[in-house]
């Protein structure tokens, strides 16, 4: 995810003054027609459960990548005829043998996707599957659970080009390296980090502190009645030595729990995409979340869906996982996710999804008539002002910059039309000065400025 360091998005509530006449919304998600892009059609695709996908898209090899965990083995399903599901609840069926392995797939547009055979591991006498990480332990619940993944341009040794983040059967936080993705190190143990770590656990590098980051999952057990989900935070220099798991997040429902949270960089944030468990509804939703730091983590328009669930029956009805990474392209920024068509704790079927955003299009203020926004003082530091907004039909944004003292010194051409960092104005001889911005909307909605040029 690109990291724009002059970019500030308004979602942001420490850059926003003052406020009148304006709302925070959620930005509008669009899910793509094509969905669901892939499901469980393969003889080792028992469930997908929550399926903790991870995507890139490698510039290198000009290609969209897709690691997922589905169960490979799965007791319910594999005991319970289809016919008789209706009959039997899924919490009753014997949850075990399991297993979770990582699976691959490829695409060249996104949208397409391909599950090559990779001949490294055997499923039932063949090697022909795309299962790339497969750890057998002999336990009730084998394999590799939850598991982050992805690619590291910084690190200088080509073998560790690929990063993985995950929890192993005994519930001990791991590590696993790869030169191209496919062909992954033994598990590296990191019991220091001491977090259950059964959600999607996800890492990246957080170049502000120069460490990497990983999120997971601690439990509150002090509550007997109802154990609680929180998100917890671990830093590491070398991906191997990793600090004690503290929680940074608990949020604020234990009828709504935080299941798991991809994290990513964006134009010099970090957002969250929380999974919501309802847990008196059994159903799993996308929230939104932002921090500075990885570690103070403030939601936006809470109990509102980023994702929304599908109708009743649709593929992505019951619950909504999202994928770390979201992908921007061109003007827009895809989310991939994983659906299911049944409740957490219930006979489901799993897909691979996409939703789309307008560029920078998490959260911005809008204003249904007349309404301002302005900014705390903020350093000019380029040329040209940008913005990226939506105008509806005879809608309009006129922007005004003030000094220190509050005094207007330039204004701007009233802007009619949808704006992704378009241009709006030319502010190279306020550079390196403190300046305030105030945008004045009318039927719009705003959400970032950028100083480029």
């Amino acid at each position: 995810m690109e990291n724009q360091k002059h970019k500030y998005l308004l979602l942001d509530r420490r850059i926003v003054e003052t406020k009148c006449g304006v709302k925070l919304e959620l930005g509008n998600v669009q899910k793509d027609e094509a969905n669901p892009l892939f499901g469980e059609d393969k003889p080792w695709e028992v469930r997908f459960d929550n399926l903790y996908p991870n995507v890139i898209y490698d510039r290198d090899e000009k290609l969209y990548k897709c690691w997922y965990s589905p169960f490979i083995v799965s007791s319910p399903e594999e005991n319970t005829p289809v016919e008789k599901r209706k009959t039997i609840k899924f919490t009753e069926a014997g949850l075990y043998p399991r297993e979770m392995a990582v699976c691959y797939a490829i695409s060249e547009n996104g949208i397409e996707w391909i599950k090559p055979d990779i001949g490294i591991y055997e499923f039932k006498g063949s090697t022909e599957n795309n299962i790339v990480y497969r750890l057998r332990t002999g336990a009730n619940e084998d394999g590799v659970h939850g598991a982050g993944v992805f690619k590291d341009e910084r690190d200088p040794d080509a073998s560790r080009r690929y990063k993985m983040f995950f929890v192993n059967a005994q519930q001990i936080m791991s590590v696993s390296f790869s030169a191209d993705g496919i062909h992954w190190s033994d598990p590296i143990l990191c019991e220091n980090i001491q977090a259950i770590g059964d959600t999607h656990n996800n890492a990246l590098w957080d170049s502000e502190c120069e460490k990497y980051i990983g999120i997971t999952r601690l439990w509150n057990t002090e509550n007997h009645d109802k154990h609680i989900r929180l998100v917890g935070h671990t830093e590491s220099r070398d991906f191997i030595n990793w600090t004690k798991a503290k929680i940074v997040f608990d949020g604020d429902n234990p009828d709504k729990q935080i299941y798991s949270m991809p994290v990513f960089r964006y134009a010099g944030l970090y957002l969250g995409l929380i999974s919501i468990l309802d847990d008196k509804k059994d159903l799993v939703y996308c929230e939104l979340a932002y921090s500075k730091d990885t570690i103070t983590w403030n939601r936006i328009c809470p109990g509102q869906e980023l994702i929304p669930l599908g109708k009743r029956t649709s593929y992505d009805c019951g619950c909504i996982y999202a994928a770390s990474n979201p992908i921007c392209v061109d003007d827009e920024i895809r989310i991939y996710y994983a659906g299911s068509n049944g409740r957490h704790t219930d006979w489901r079927n799993g897909s691979f999804c996409l939703a789309r955003l307008r560029k920078d299009g998490f959260a911005g203020y809008k204003a249904d008539s007349n309404g301002t926004i302005t900014t705390k003082p903020v350093k000019c530091s380029s040329e040209h002002l940008a913005i990226s907004a939506d105008v509806s039909e005879g809608g309009s944004i006129a922007i005004l910059i003030s000094d220190e003292k509050e005094n207007v010194i330039q204004t701007s051409e009233t802007i009619i039309s949808d704006a992704s960092d378009k241009t709006v104005m030319r502010i190279g001889k306020f550079n390196g000065q403190m300046i305030r911005l105030r945008f004045e909307l009318n039927r719009a909605k705003l959400y970032s400025f950028s100083f480029i040029g």
